[in-house]
Protein backbone atom coordinates (compact mmCIF):
# COMPACT_ATOMS: atom_id res chain seq x y z
CA UNK A 1 0.00 0.00 0.00
CA UNK A 2 2.69 2.58 0.84
CA UNK A 3 4.76 1.94 -2.22
CA UNK A 4 1.86 2.63 -4.16
CA UNK A 5 1.06 5.54 -2.33
CA UNK A 6 4.91 6.61 -3.35
CA UNK A 7 4.90 5.95 -6.91
CA UNK A 8 1.00 7.44 -7.08
CA UNK A 9 2.99 10.77 -5.76
CA UNK A 10 5.69 10.43 -7.79
CA UNK A 11 3.53 10.52 -10.61
CA UNK A 12 1.68 12.85 -10.11
CA UNK A 13 4.59 15.18 -8.93
CA UNK A 14 5.84 14.43 -12.46
CA UNK A 15 2.89 15.45 -13.99
CA UNK A 16 2.93 19.04 -12.02
CA UNK A 17 6.47 19.42 -13.33
CA UNK A 18 5.63 18.60 -17.07
CA UNK A 19 2.85 21.44 -16.48
CA UNK A 20 5.08 23.57 -14.56
CA UNK A 21 7.63 23.78 -17.79
CA UNK A 22 4.83 23.96 -19.88
CA UNK A 23 3.38 27.38 -18.55
CA UNK A 24 6.37 28.65 -17.64
CA UNK A 25 7.57 28.53 -21.31
CA UNK A 26 4.78 29.09 -23.38
CA UNK A 27 3.74 32.64 -24.54
CA UNK A 28 -0.24 32.43 -23.45
CA UNK A 29 -0.76 33.65 -20.28
CA UNK A 30 -2.74 36.64 -21.29
CA UNK A 31 -5.05 37.21 -24.04
CA UNK A 32 -6.10 40.56 -25.25
CA UNK A 33 -6.83 42.99 -28.31
CA UNK A 34 -4.02 45.80 -29.42
CA UNK A 35 -5.07 48.23 -32.07
CA UNK A 36 -7.76 45.82 -33.07
CA UNK A 37 -5.38 42.21 -33.80
CA UNK A 38 -5.20 39.38 -31.55
CA UNK A 39 -2.49 39.61 -29.23
CA UNK A 40 -1.25 37.30 -26.61
CA UNK A 41 1.96 37.68 -23.84
CA UNK A 42 4.28 35.25 -21.40
CA UNK A 43 6.35 35.76 -19.11
CA UNK A 44 9.55 35.82 -21.71
CA UNK A 45 7.53 37.38 -24.80
CA UNK A 46 4.53 39.03 -26.48
CA UNK A 47 3.20 37.82 -29.46
CA UNK A 48 0.83 40.35 -31.77
CA UNK A 49 -0.51 38.76 -34.88
CA UNK A 50 1.90 35.66 -34.19
CA UNK A 51 4.75 37.76 -34.47
CA UNK A 52 6.77 37.19 -31.01
CA UNK A 53 8.91 40.14 -29.46
CA UNK A 54 11.12 39.94 -26.58
CA UNK A 55 9.50 42.22 -23.62
CA UNK A 56 10.51 45.46 -23.92
CA UNK A 57 8.91 46.64 -20.75
CA UNK A 58 11.34 46.15 -17.54
CA UNK A 59 8.33 45.47 -14.96
CA UNK A 60 9.53 43.86 -11.71
CA UNK A 61 6.59 41.63 -11.17
CA UNK A 62 7.67 40.03 -14.25
CA UNK A 63 11.04 39.05 -13.23
CA UNK A 64 9.66 37.82 -9.59
CA UNK A 65 6.81 35.84 -11.74
CA UNK A 66 9.71 34.43 -13.95
CA UNK A 67 12.14 33.65 -10.50
CA UNK A 68 9.42 31.90 -8.45
CA UNK A 69 8.42 29.96 -11.41
CA UNK A 70 11.92 28.63 -12.24
CA UNK A 71 12.62 27.99 -8.60
CA UNK A 72 9.15 26.14 -8.42
CA UNK A 73 9.95 23.63 -11.32
CA UNK A 74 13.72 23.14 -10.12
CA UNK A 75 11.77 22.39 -6.48
CA UNK A 76 9.48 20.22 -8.20
CA UNK A 77 11.80 18.16 -9.97
CA UNK A 78 14.31 17.51 -7.00
CA UNK A 79 10.66 15.98 -5.65
CA UNK A 80 10.10 14.21 -8.41
CA UNK A 81 13.76 12.65 -8.51
CA UNK A 82 13.95 11.88 -4.81
CA UNK A 83 10.21 10.56 -5.19
CA UNK A 84 11.43 8.08 -8.06
CA UNK A 85 14.50 6.75 -6.18
CA UNK A 86 13.24 6.07 -3.11
CA UNK A 87 10.25 4.82 -4.42
CA UNK A 88 10.80 1.45 -3.31
CA UNK A 89 11.89 2.56 0.05
CA UNK A 90 9.44 4.36 1.78
CA UNK A 91 10.56 4.93 4.92
CA UNK A 92 13.87 6.44 3.77
CA UNK A 93 14.33 10.44 3.93
CA UNK A 94 14.02 10.37 0.18
CA UNK A 95 10.63 10.27 0.24
CA UNK A 96 10.44 12.92 2.86
CA UNK A 97 12.88 15.34 1.59
CA UNK A 98 10.89 15.02 -1.90
CA UNK A 99 7.45 15.85 -0.47
CA UNK A 100 8.95 18.67 1.28
CA UNK A 101 10.30 19.60 -1.80
CA UNK A 102 6.75 19.37 -3.89
CA UNK A 103 4.96 21.51 -1.74
CA UNK A 104 7.55 23.85 -1.83
CA UNK A 105 7.27 23.61 -5.60
CA UNK A 106 3.83 24.55 -5.10
CA UNK A 107 3.63 27.42 -2.80
CA UNK A 108 6.31 28.90 -5.06
CA UNK A 109 3.85 28.71 -7.86
CA UNK A 110 1.05 30.04 -5.86
CA UNK A 111 3.17 33.19 -4.90
CA UNK A 112 4.68 33.21 -8.45
CA UNK A 113 0.78 33.42 -9.74
CA UNK A 114 -0.74 35.32 -7.22
CA UNK A 115 1.93 37.93 -7.91
CA UNK A 116 0.83 37.86 -11.69
CA UNK A 117 -2.68 37.95 -10.87
CA UNK A 118 -2.80 40.88 -8.65
CA UNK A 119 -0.20 42.98 -11.07
CA UNK A 120 -2.16 42.12 -14.57
CA UNK A 121 -5.34 42.92 -12.97
CA UNK A 122 -3.92 46.28 -12.02
CA UNK A 123 -1.41 46.85 -14.76
CA UNK A 124 -2.98 45.60 -17.71
CA UNK A 125 -6.81 45.92 -16.58
CA UNK A 126 -6.64 49.77 -16.89
CA UNK A 127 -4.56 49.38 -20.19
CA UNK A 128 -6.57 46.88 -21.91
CA UNK A 129 -10.56 46.72 -22.00
CA UNK A 130 -11.09 43.53 -23.73
CA UNK A 131 -8.17 41.52 -22.63
CA UNK A 132 -8.66 37.50 -20.27
CA UNK A 133 -5.79 35.38 -18.76
CA UNK A 134 -5.11 32.42 -21.22
CA UNK A 135 -4.46 28.56 -21.02
CA UNK A 136 -0.94 28.66 -19.50
CA UNK A 137 -1.74 30.89 -16.69
CA UNK A 138 -4.53 28.10 -16.49
CA UNK A 139 -1.87 25.07 -16.34
CA UNK A 140 0.15 26.78 -14.16
CA UNK A 141 -2.85 26.90 -11.34
CA UNK A 142 -3.48 22.90 -12.57
CA UNK A 143 0.42 22.28 -11.68
CA UNK A 144 0.07 23.99 -8.43
CA UNK A 145 -2.84 21.45 -7.31
CA UNK A 146 -0.61 18.54 -8.48
CA UNK A 147 1.98 19.76 -6.91
CA UNK A 148 0.93 20.11 -3.58
CA UNK A 149 -0.82 16.72 -3.39
CA UNK A 150 1.97 14.79 -4.58
CA UNK A 151 4.37 16.14 -1.84
CA UNK A 152 1.12 15.41 0.61
CA UNK A 153 0.82 11.76 -0.73
CA UNK A 154 4.65 11.65 -0.26
CA UNK A 155 4.36 12.65 3.23
CA UNK A 156 1.99 10.74 4.18
CA UNK A 157 3.59 7.55 2.87
CA UNK A 158 6.53 8.50 4.85
CA UNK A 159 4.85 8.80 7.63
CA UNK A 160 2.25 5.45 7.39
CA UNK A 161 5.68 3.60 6.72
CA UNK A 162 7.40 4.56 10.11
CA UNK A 163 3.97 3.29 11.86
CA UNK A 164 4.35 -0.62 10.00
CA UNK A 165 7.02 -2.99 11.48
CA UNK A 166 10.01 -3.20 9.67
CA UNK A 167 9.88 -6.28 7.73
CA UNK A 168 13.15 -8.76 8.68
CA UNK A 169 14.56 -8.80 5.30
CA UNK A 170 14.76 -4.82 4.77
CA UNK A 171 17.02 -2.29 5.52
CA UNK A 172 16.62 1.12 6.66
CA UNK A 173 19.67 2.47 6.52
CA UNK A 174 20.28 5.40 4.06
Amino acid sequence: MVFTLVRGATLCGFAALVLLVISTATDHWMQYRYSGNASNQGLWRFCINRKCHAHTLNVAFWDATRTFMLLSVLSCLAGVVLGATASNRPRSRRVKIGGIALLLSGFLAILALAIYTGMTVNFFGKRYIDWRFSWSYIVGWISIILALVAGVLQLCAHQRSMAEPIPASVSVTE
